[in-house]
């Protein structure tokens, strides 16, 4: 069981930090390693295309390297990342309302009404 402040710390971590890590700090840990696997992924492809973005530039400049296109690199690395990000949201939605519906299910704690009331105290003379 998850409280509600623990599904909703998860919840933005997964959102606005790192897509999986949430859903792990919640216990969820099919799904929260299945999302950072594909964040890892979709990072890493970003970053080796970026890597060879920067080597044509560069190349560009001593006439070394003639440009080829590496674009589909990036866009797979960016659907990677998307694809988590989206199955975390999922997963989020899921753990705040999971949450939201124990706690209000779960036990009453209002105490039980007094056998007897408390006496009204005297009333002292001014």
């Amino acid at each position: 069981m998850v409280s509600r402040a623990a599904a909703r710390n998860a919840a933005l971590v997964n959102q606005c930090a790192t897509p999986g890590l949430g859903s792990l700090m919640a216990g969820r840990w099919i799904a929260g390693t299945g999302q950072l696997l594909l964040a890892v992924a979709g990072v890493v492809f970003v970053a080796v295309w970026f890597y060879d973005v920067m080597i044509q530039l560069y190349g560009q400049i001593d006439g070394d390297v003639q440009p080829h296109p590496v674009g589909w690199i990036g866009e797979l690395g960016a659907v990677l990342f998307g694809a988590a990000w989206f199955w975390a949201l999922v997963t989020s939605i899921s753990l705040v309302a999971r949450a939201k519906s124990e706690e209000t299910a779960g036990p009453q704690t209002v105490p039980p009404p007094r056998a007897n009331p408390p006496a009204k105290p005297p009333i002292l003379p001014s």
